[in-house]
């Protein structure tokens, strides 16, 4: 084989090798970013329950997307107390932006004390400007 053909031969290899390495560093980047988002989805979902599970239903609020926040604590959480909350489904990425999770709540109002169970599905949406997941099912319908 001549020198030229070696050369042309090796720069061939070389260009594979090259393309097949930008191939798998594109491929590691994208499999970090999706641990990142499933990571933060937990980490919302975690923080959304001790929200609701301490009656800090302003932060709980907080987990709606800022368009569909409610101007003021809807009548229904006055003297609300949850007795648990249980997670049926833990979260389950859709897509890349988008998640549900299935819980289901116990909860009573304390002028009656009955105790009422709910389950609630909620959806969540990966919001790339913010950087957070929201929750788009809204606040549970007690």
């Amino acid at each position: 084989m001549a020198l030229r053909e070696r050369i042309a031969s090796a720069g061939t290899g070389y260009a594979v090798l090259a393309a097949l390495l930008v191939g798998l560093m594109l491929a590691g980047c994208a499999a970090v970013e999706k641990d990142r988002r499933a990571n933060s989805l937990d980490a919302a979902t975690k923080s959304y329950l001790a929200a609701l599970r301490w009656s800090d239903f302003e932060a709980a609020v907080g987990f709606l997307p800022p368009d569909a926040r409610p101007a003021e604590l809807p009548a229904a959480f006055e003297d609300l107390r949850l007795t648990r909350y249980e997670v049926v489904r833990p979260p389950v990425m859709l897509t890349e932006d988008s998640a549900s999770q299935t819980v289901a709540i116990e909860y009573l109002y304390e002028y009656n004390q009955i105790v009422r169970r709910l389950t609630d599905r909620q959806a969540w949406q990966w919001d790339e400007q913010a950087q957070a997941w929201w929750l788009e099912s809204g606040l549970p319908d007690f």
